[in-house]
């Protein structure tokens, strides 16, 4: 438990699977289990970030969902947008992808150390000059994408803006 703890204070993003990694680096046989109930025990756990991508911000403006019944029968029809994040070695990166959902090929996308709305506009501009304009935007109601300057850029395109609801962290459409 020591070494463990020890462990730990170093290097604090390492979960269960990356703690049996270092034991076996130290030459110890652990079994997985183990390493996650004496974690518990010891009141550790690995740190990153929660699936907390969607966060709604007062004020600003939702749209609702279009989409519901619709018939996506071609490109340009319908697009999405949506932002996840990358585990790394010492943190994680944030990814958003500007998808088409007829061809489910990904039009732009943009990595960022921090989830501001810089990165989402970049590739949705970006988008735009490659491939057009869609008739219907689809994202879900973070702040990102509720912002004055992205629902902005969309709305001089003249395109259509929908959002899913979020219900505790999750998007329904």
């Amino acid at each position: 438990m020591r070494l463990m703890d020890e462990e730990h204070l170093k290097r604090p993003h390492r979960g269960s699977r990356q703690m049996v990694d270092f034991f076996e680096d130290q030459g110890m046989t652990v079994n997985r289990k183990r390493i996650q109930r004496l974690m518990r025990k010891m009141g550790i756990e690995g740190i990153s970030p929660k699936r907390r991508t969607t966060l709604r911000m007062e004020g600003h403006q939702v749209f609702p969902y279009l989409l519901r019944g619709l018939e996506i029968n071609r490109p340009n029809h319908v697009w999405c947008c949506d932002i996840t994040y990358i585990p790394m070695r010492l943190g994680f990166l944030y990814l958003v992808a500007v998808m088409d959902w007829y061809s489910r090929y990904v039009l732009s996308w943009r990595l960022s150390n921090s989830m501001d709305v810089d990165f989402c506009m970049d590739a949705l501009e970006n988008a735009f000059s490659s491939f057009g304009r869609p008739e219907i935007f689809n994202t879900d109601q973070g702040s990102q994408f509720t912002s004055r300057e992205f629902t902005g850029a969309l709305k001089s395109q003249d395109v259509a803006i929908s959002m899913g609801v979020i219900v505790e962290s999750c998007v329904l459409e």
